[in-house]
């Protein structure tokens, strides 16, 4: 099993990739426009909940004021059930 760590250097990696992706995103209407760049957001907030789900509950406890099963439930939705991802909330 991957140390939390790495899962955590992936959460910061993947948030670090998602401002680069909307640097040039105006306004919301411009995001919900961009079919391009709402896949590659989306997919970094999977993995941020993959990320989010494995790590260990000692440094889920340790960080308690994370809404952990929020993030990773998000995941859950946007891969099993991509169909109903609310782009506005996105």
């Amino acid at each position: 099993m991957r140390p939390d760590r790495l899962y955590l250097t992936d959460i910061i990696d993947a948030t670090d990739a998602i401002q680069r992706f909307l640097v040039d995103v105006s306004d919301e209407d411009c995001f919900l426009v961009d079919e391009l760049r709402q896949a590659a957001v989306l997919q970094k907030l999977i993995v941020i909940g993959e990320a989010a789900a494995r790590l260990s509950v000692e440094t889920k406890q340790r960080y308690s004021s994370i809404e952990w099963q929020d993030i990773a439930g998000f995941r859950n939705i946007a891969v099993h059930a991509y169909f109903s991802v609310d782009w506005s909330i996105v």
